[in-house]
């Protein structure tokens, strides 16, 4: 039995979708120009709840990279308030498409149209709530948040702040709901509820994501959790690779386009090594290596099996020596979750394979993992990483919103 209030949620949900299909661009802007506003004229109360949320987890005991994507200030606040405007500056996919005609007079129209109602189920990282509202109301669908119990106070807040804005601008009430109560029965009903859901986005660790793969009666769209490696061949130039490696690991570790895995080619390991390994002791990376890695760094830690499949989110890399091009191949096809993946290398042939022959959302040449992002891809804010492959991989922007449908005029056709 679906609880009464998760019940007129969705039914709210669903008409508010309906009206905001056919939305103009226009009055969609409006929105948001009035959200990205709101968003700095309530700072204080924003900053208020976060501090709130920030307090809990550091008394739970929380990984510092955990606390931090939790945690907000006056400059990401009003970072989020120029990612709606930048928003605002994207073209609207809804209504794009293209039109012919068959030899029978039948005029066929494909045009690109909302998905409908859009759940969000996320962990704790305020801006997604933002961010996640903006890009569905956008492309004009209605979108239920369901954030972490660690943001709860700050989603609040910001949910509040952000749904008065955008129907005070003339949407319908219901574009904007969040759920706060806690109850995880409420999550396992909200991915049974067909009837006013269109899709389920899950964003955050491996536990969430197949939790609601597994139980979701509603459609999903997958957002994959982030093993993502680098390789550093024996034709790398030391001097891009280096930079790479820090930049992937180290700017923010607590993200799914963070490096996770160094495969280093054996032919240049011991020379490159020694230089890596101190550089990333300067940042205070812990290193988990295999036999030859540990025995090139004495401070590195033996690497086990479960170190090739973790997504360790903090300041750890794990390290391995790998015989050439293949093996690392070999390597990437057996644990990489297929998100973000990295080449450093000077062999253009070499280069060339690695394109050709990884199988992930995005892969890279001499470049940091940490381009795998909506905003870096010029896409504005993201919904999400997709790293399965139906319908949209790897940044979901506006366009990964919508859907097709076939307007067909005919002037009296039968099928003979």
């Amino acid at each position: 039995m679906v609880h009464q209030e998760l019940l007129a949620i969705g039914r709210k949900a669903k008409l508010a979708a309906r009206k905001l299909a056919f939305a103009s661009t226009e009055s969609k802007n409006k929105a948001l120009l009035a959200m990205s506003e709101a968003l700095l004229k309530n700072e204080q109360d924003i900053l208020k709840a976060n501090r709130l949320d920030v307090q809990a987890a550091e008394e739970k005991g929380l990984k510092k990279s955990l606390v931090n994507r939790l945690s907000l200030t006056p400059e990401g606040i009003s970072q989020i308030s120029n990612a709606l405007q930048e928003v605002v500056a994207l073209r609207d996919p809804v209504g794009e498409g293209e039109v012919w005609t068959r030899p029978n007079g039948l005029r066929i129209q494909q045009t690109r149209v909302p998905l409908g109602v859009v759940a969000m189920i996320y962990e704790a990282r305020p801006n997604v709530t933002v961010d996640a509202a903006a890009l569905c109301l956008k492309s004009g669908n209605a979108v239920i948040l369901r954030g972490g119990s660690e943001a709860l106070e700050s989603n609040k807040v910001l949910g509040r702040v952000i749904a008065e804005a955008a129907e005070g601008s003339g949407l319908p009430s219901g574009c904007i709901q969040l759920i706060t109560e806690t109850n995880r029965e409420w999550v396992q009903q909200l991915m049974r509820m067909n009837e006013y859901v269109d899709v389920i986005i899950p964003r955050g660790g491996a536990g969430l994501i197949q939790t609601v793969v597994q139980n979701s009666t509603v459609p999903v769209i997958e957002t994959g959790t982030g093993m993502c490696h680098a390789f550093v061949d024996r034709d790398a130039d030391y001097e891009k690779a280096i930079p790479i490696v820090i930049n992937a690991k180290t700017q923010n570790p607590g993200v799914c386009n963070a490096l996770e895995t160094l495969l280093v080619d054996e032919a240049i390991a011991e020379g490159f090594l020694s230089r890596m390994g101190q550089e990333l002791q300067n940042r205070h990376v812990e290193i988990k290596g295999c036999p030859k890695t540990c025995a090139l760094l004495p401070y590195a830690l033996p690497a086990g099996e479960k170190d090739w499949v973790a997504e360790h989110l903090d300041l750890v890399l794990s390290v391995k020596v790998v015989a050439n091009l293949d093996e690392a191949l070999d390597h990437i096809y057996q644990y990489s979750t297929k998100h973000s993946e990295t080449i450093i290398t000077e062999n253009y042939s070499k280069a060339q394979r690695f394109l050709r022959e990884i199988d992930a959302a995005a892969v890279y040449v001499n470049a940091s993992t940490r381009f795998t992002d909506g905003g870096r891809f010029g896409f504005g804010a993201e919904i999400g990483i997709s790293t399965q492959k139906l319908h949209a991989r790897g940044p979901m922007g506006l366009r990964e919103l919508t859907t097709i449908k076939y307007m067909i005029c005919g002037d009296g056709q039968i099928v003979k």
